[in-house]
């Protein structure tokens, strides 16, 4: 009898030590006065692109808030992959990621398997930014809006050609031609950068990009700027519909950035950088200099943020459906 009582206790202790060895560390990752030290915050794009710029504009202000540097890291290639993978493995409180809606909403759409768990591994903590999307025509095919692309689409079968930004872009709008059974030939580029040039002659005749791209070849005249994707028209042409507003609603995508914490991010702390990123973007400088990027300020709570990203995930999968897409294995 003794002995039997000297074990339960003995295992209720072994217990007790070991909750508190794995309660410890949780909570000595997320002090009330985080950060500690500076915080690494990667993106999974190039320096120089609206995303990268655009992570800048806020790490610089949040460092200002929270009194500790924030150092961006460019991980680019494999479609945001290598960026998540450098996120997940470095199993730190001080990484954050700041990122467009591909890696978690379309990846898995597209590759069979993924080196990370998008649900769990990415924790959506505020959007901060909208990276509008275009619809543009080369100047010579002489249409100015999406139906007139639909209807010469229609009496042109197979005549047409576009290209589309990797990534929403081009996705969504291989979804609309699908849907509207459009017969238009996708011309696909190593390099996007080519593509442009190839536009602006009219080698290429439509094109699915970020307004950033098309923007300078619109002013100079020798494309149509379309249609929007997003939810609100650009400052920088607000002459150009919405696809809503054009009433091609299967057409509409938004271009969402913002910060994702890590697996298991306590929700105090979630909410605390959610609040500092929506204090930043609330200042209207920050629209002011996001405005040449071809971005609009986004902010939004952590609820607000995953319901974006529920939504763009639930249309991936139908468009990837739609289109007979087969997963990278």
């Amino acid at each position: 009898m003794r002995f039997a009582v000297q074990t339960i206790q003995r295992a209720f202790w072994l217990a007790l030590v070991a909750a508190f060895a794995f309660a410890a560390p949780l909570q000595s990752q997320t002090p009330p006065n985080w950060p500690l030290r500076s915080v690494k915050v990667i993106v999974p794009i190039g320096p120089g692109s609206a995303t990268d710029l655009t992570a800048r504009l806020f790490a610089e202000r949040l460092s200002e808030r929270w009194g500790q540097p924030l150092v961006v890291e460019n991980r680019p290639g494999a479609d945001g992959i290598l960026a998540v993978s450098s996120f997940v493995a470095a199993r730190d409180d001080h990484t954050l990621i700041f990122s467009f809606g591909g890696p978690v909403t379309i990846n898995p759409v597209t590759h069979e398997k993924l080196p990370y768990d998008p649900e769990r591994d990415l924790v959506p903590i505020a959007a901060a930014s909208d990276s509008w999307l275009t619809i543009s025509a080369t100047q010579s095919l002489n249409v100015h809006n999406i139906a007139d692309l639909v209807r010469l689409a229609r009496a042109n079968p197979g005549r047409l050609n576009w290209a589309g930004t990797p990534g929403l872009p081009q996705f969504v709008f291989a979804g609309f031609l699908k849907g509207l059974g459009l017969d238009v030939v996708e011309v696909k580029y190593r390099d996007f950068t080519p593509a442009l040039q190839d536009l602006s002659e009219g080698r290429i005749e439509i094109m699915a990009s970020s307004l950033q791209n098309t923007l300078p070849l619109a002013r100079s005249g020798k494309v149509n700027l379309l249609a929007m994707t997003n939810r609100a028209r650009s400052p920088l042409m607000p002459a150009v519909p919405t696809a809503r507003e054009a009433g091609y609603p299967d057409l509409a995508a938004e271009g969402f950035q913002g910060f994702f914490g890590w697996r298991d991010m306590p929700n105090d702390l979630r909410d605390r950088i959610a609040a500092d990123v929506r204090a930043v973007a609330a200042d209207p400088a920050i629209a002011e200099r996001l405005a040449p990027l071809g971005q609009g300020v986004r902010a939004s709570t952590p609820a607000e943020f995953a319901a974006m990203v529920t939504e763009q995930r639930a249309k991936m999968v139908g468009i990837a459906k739609s289109i007979g897409l087969t997963p990278v294995q």
